[in-house]
């Protein structure tokens, strides 16, 4: 059984390697997003970025978005199993609904990532910006529920979520606009 002295470690632990998780989840979609609109380039730049960029993906997505995945649910349930055994209080539960959420969007963004690899662009760059914002919003929910740890109002929670990803959305489209004047 562990000991009390552990626990800082494994949070620290977990909380290292959550932060590692969303640089990865948070740049590979800007990887896609480049690479997609690297296909309007003319030859040779439209084949030399895209291999870099599938380069760059490669590194990214094996090098620290899966192994950061992997040892952040490690950590994470070596704390939940060591604090709460096996009663999870509500928040926790509510918590790993998101993270779940998170895991489901991480592996779209394999898909992604494989189709890319072989040359098939299925996504626009816009709707892959829109999807890039997806871990954003998540990251909000989890950091917040972590944190008021079901003290807070669910439904002012749940109003400031999706006021929070409308704002974000509706800057993407703001910002498309404003590129597309230029």
């Amino acid at each position: 059984m562990l000991t009390h002295n552990w626990f800082p470690y494994l949070l620290a632990c977990h909380i290292i390697f959550v932060v590692t998780w969303f640089a990865g989840l948070f740049y590979i979609p800007r990887l896609f997003i480049y690479h997609t609109e690297a296909q309007k380039k003319p030859e040779p730049e439209k084949t030399i970025l895209s291999d870099q960029f599938k380069i760059m993906s490669r590194r990214l997505w094996f090098g620290i978005t899966w192994p950061s995945a992997v040892l952040t649910y490690i950590f994470g349930f070596s704390l939940a199993f060591y604090k709460f055994g096996l009663s999870f209080p509500g928040w926790l539960l509510l918590k790993l609904i998101f993270v779940l959420g998170l895991t489901i969007y991480h592996l779209q963004c394999g898909v992604i990532y494989k189709r890319l690899q072989n040359n098939i662009f299925k996504w626009s760059s816009l709707k892959l910006r829109f999807w890039n914002e997806v871990a954003t919003v998540l990251l909000f929910a989890i950091v917040f529920i972590v944190v008021f740890q079901g003290n807070g109002n669910r439904w002012w929670g749940i109003a400031g979520l999706v006021l929070f990803a409308a704002l974000l959305f509706a800057a993407i489209l703001i910002y498309r606009k404003k590129r597309k004047a230029e």
